[in-house]
């Protein structure tokens, strides 16, 4: 049985930034939260808090791994008493054929005895709106976006009823603006017509904030929900107005120190900010094309880092251009991803032995390996440098700041303001 101490919500997320995403948008809704990195051991003592969020790097593993890691994490969650789930992925709906949001929904539904859920991606002050059950990214289908040219998971149909579709077994269904739009009472009459027809996964249209709160209070008896941070925040919000106590553990530590920067996102938003970076720090670039060798990479790497020490803040990225990725490829092989990802986070264990207290990571899979590399496993959230983008103080010694942004996510100052900012 839940307590007046247990959460009342548990969040999974498919990889780290999109957990730091989510745990802000909590935190923002007015709940206390909690984040944690990875599966967590079993004996790991929570403390007293409104939202757990616990960040896996499940996005592009095999759809069953992911399951199997993610009913881990469900059962830890069960085992406190959490009674309501909350699947994360992008807002960009990152994603195969092979999964792995149908299987990994699929296997929680399956496990919490579920009959329906939605699916909703939208975060419209991120600018990812879904109408008709197509997902745009600003102005653009997510089919015409840059996304269409993700290296892992390239995303060539806007329509995610059909994408999902190819994912599941079961039957997916449309809740469209129209009823959204006719209000709570009308969303729940729509949900029970597909669930009396059989439908499990419902695809949500919403290109407003306020349609977000309109679904989910509409959806309030659904004890699993998925989506993007967007449906988070107004299923947080509800909450938070049944919810008082848990706010003493959330005090702020602060991290203080040389700031470096990591990029290994490719998206358009990140290229874009590592051009301003570029311009404002001292910055070297992992090529593949130049050196395949991952030990020379890494080597050649790490001893500029030693000799710009002192210049903080540095930017060290392997963001790449389409073009500059193929000529990766061809050099360094089919590896080359996870490589340049585990350069970066023995670049950032470096950085800190070298006394860099303040970590600015562009791209899930790069945070990802970062925080493995550091070994840091929980933090609190403190204040977002952009919309989706907090502040993570590690709460062990030293205490670092970290600041994990999604590719997509950020203004394309963000790198160069970050750096300035006081954690």
């Amino acid at each position: 049985m839940s307590s007046a101490t247990s959460p009342a919500l548990g969040c999974i997320a498919d990889d780290y930034t999109g957990g730091t995403d989510v745990a802000a948008a909590l935190r923002r809704a007015g709940l206390s939260t909690v984040l944690l990195f990875g599966p967590p051991e079993p004996s790991l003592a929570l403390p007293p808090c409104d939202a757990v969020v616990v960040a896996l790097k499940t996005r592009t593993t095999a759809a069953a791994a992911a399951v199997a890691q993610t009913l881990r994490v469900r059962h830890w969650l069960s085992e406190r008493a959490v009674p309501r789930l909350y699947l994360k992925y992008c807002s960009t709906f990152d994603s195969t054929d092979a999964g792995n949001i149908g299987p990994v929904t699929d296997a929680l539904l399956d496990v919490t005895k579920t009959p329906m859920t939605l699916i909703c991606p939208a975060s419209p002050e991120h600018g990812r709106t879904v109408y008709r059950g197509h997902l745009f990214v600003g102005d653009t289908l997510l089919s015409e976006s840059s996304m269409r040219h993700h290296p892992l998971t390239p995303m060539t149909d806007a329509n995610l009823v059909r994408v999902l579709t190819r994912q599941t077994p079961h039957r997916v269904g449309l809740l469209p603006l129209a009823v959204v739009r006719a209000g709570r009472d009308a969303v729940a009459a729509h949900l029970a017509g597909l669930r009396a027809a059989q439908v499990r996964h419902v695809v949500v249209d919403a290109t407003q904030d306020s349609d977000l709160d309109t679904v989910a209070a509409a959806a309030d008896s659904l004890s699993v929900l998925t989506g993007g941070a967007g449906l988070a925040r107004a299923a947080g919000t509800i909450m938070a107005k049944t919810r008082s106590g848990n706010r003493e553990f959330a005090r702020q530590v602060s991290a203080a120190g040389p700031g470096i920067v990591l990029a290994g996102s490719c998206s358009a938003a990140t290229l874009a900010q590592v051009e301003q970076a570029r311009s404002a720090f001292p910055h070297y670039r992992l090529d593949p094309a130049a050196t395949p060798d991952p030990a020379t990479m890494l080597r050649q790497a790490t001893a500029w880092l030693h000799d710009h020490a002192d210049a903080a803040p540095v930017l060290i990225y392997s963001s790449a251009t389409v073009e500059q990725r193929r000529e990766a490829l061809a050099a360094m092989g089919p590896d080359t991803a996870d490589i340049l990802e585990r350069t970066l986070g023995s670049l950032a264990r470096s950085a800190v032995d070298l006394g860099f207290r303040r970590l600015v990571v562009a791209g899930g899979e790069t945070s990802g390996a970062v925080v493995s590399a550091l070994g840091v496993n929980a933090v609190v959230i403190a204040a977002e440098e952009d919309r989706g983008v907090p502040w993570c103080v590690t709460t062990g010694l030293p205490a670092l700041g970290l600041l994990l942004k999604s590719g997509n996510f950020g203004e394309p100052d963000l790198l160069v303001r970050a750096m300035k900012a006081a954690v």
